[in-house]
């Protein structure tokens, strides 16, 4: 074989590898990439159903239930303005409470349950994840303008 026909052969060898290589990155960060939706945003078919997101705003007033069996918890999350019903199977952090900032992970249903895998609470008076900061001010501010 000419040297040329060997440094082709070499050429289209790495060039395939690399391709493969990209494919394989991309494949793994699309399965991992974990998007942030509001209540809003879900009551209004925004978010995907059946695939992992994270939803965000504040725990409902009066709407945290267990189960009998003592491990599942069914409890609302709400932008003031959109209420999910979330269900959990698991311990909850010490911080989650009604009326405090949480953010879930998990998946939707087709009847539209919010079944997290994931619940977390703010950690400190001052803590509330940016996104949810800013969906819980969008809606006050869009209840504000329909009230007038």
């Amino acid at each position: 074989m000419k040297p040329r026909s060997k440094r082709l052969i070499l050429l289209g060898s790495a060039v395939a590898l690399l391709v493969g290589a990209v494919a394989l990155v991309l494949t793994a960060f699309q399965q991992n990439l974990v998007f942030f939706h509001t209540p809003t945003e879900v009551a209004a078919g925004k978010a995907p159903v059946e695939r992992v997101f994270r939803i965000g705003g504040l725990v409902e007033e009066g709407s945290i239930a267990r189960n009998d069996d003592g491990y599942t918890v069914r409890f609302a999350i709400t932008d003031t303005a959109q209420v999910i019903p979330v269900t959990y199977r698991g311990s909850l952090p010490s911080m989650f409470q009604e009326g405090k900032g949480a953010v879930v992970q998990g998946k939707l249903t087709s009847d539209g349950l919010f079944v997290a895998t994931e619940v977390l609470a703010k950690h400190d008076e001052n803590y509330m994840p940016v996104e949810a900061q800013y969906a819980l001010d969008k809606a006050h501010q869009a209840n504000q303008t329909v009230q007038y």
